[in-house]
């Protein structure tokens, strides 16, 4: 049976799709490769054709694995081969579409933000980064050198406050009476947030919830 909306799938499109997976969660190709328990290398460019020009294709088992370490169902995933314009292009800063940025540094004043984590105030120009789902999403300007050599000055990190955050995870906590601190999610209940330390030097950290004012998941930054 021929389904007459079907698209033929092509080598550029599983590999957007990989990309744009890798961009969702924050991670470079080689990033998801190395959470999916992949070489490093698998999805670098340069495996993505051989020297003679002829293209290479990822194997089933490595797309396998980064379904299941990123938890995404292959509906999903052929949704994103489907999806039509959007190629992360990982030497750039400039893809996707603008969000609403600040600046982040451990000078941050909390009056940026507003009660949902959302910047109340924000650059005018934004910043632009992949498109996600989340109309509460917003950019970071890292603005100092304290969190090398993991970002930089000037690196932006997207984050969602929507997206669901796993023990692992990047993310920007803000106490309500602190400031936006980008730091690594160890475990979470109902009483506390288990955060680790995003760089040497920094401690683990207990937040209660009583005094947790949001949490956002770094979803993409632009190193």
């Amino acid at each position: 049976m021929v389904m007459k909306n079907a698209f033929p799938m092509t080598h550029s499109q599983i590999w957007n799709a990989i990309d744009a997976l890798a961009a969702h969660n924050g991670l470079t190709p080689s990033g998801l490769a190395r959470r999916a328990g992949l070489d490093p290398t698998t999805f670098n460019k340069s495996k993505r054709q051989t020297d003679a020009g002829r293209q290479r294709w990822p194997s089933t088992e490595s797309i396998a694995k980064i379904l299941q370490a990123m938890h995404v169902r292959l509906d999903d995933f052929a949704a994103l081969m489907a999806a039509a314009g959007y190629a992360p292009r990982w030497d750039e800063k400039t893809v996707g579409r603008a969000y609403p940025i600040v600046g982040v540094a451990r000078e941050s004043s909390i009056e940026f933000f507003g009660p949902s984590g959302t910047p109340a105030v924000a650059d005018k120009g934004g910043a632009i980064a992949p498109a996600i789902v989340d109309d509460e999403a917003f950019a970071l300007e890292i603005a100092d050198n304290s969190l090398e050599p993991v970002y930089r000055a000037g690196d932006i990190l997207l984050v969602s406050p929507r997206a669901a955050a796993r023990p692992g995870d990047r993310v920007v906590v803000k106490s309500k009476s602190g400031t936006p601190v980008p730091r690594i999610l160890l475990g979470a209940s109902r009483k506390a947030l288990e955060l680790g330390p995003m760089v040497p030097g920094q401690r683990r950290l207990r937040l209660e919830s009583d005094s947790l004012d949001w949490m956002a998941r770094i979803v993409w930054a632009s190193q």
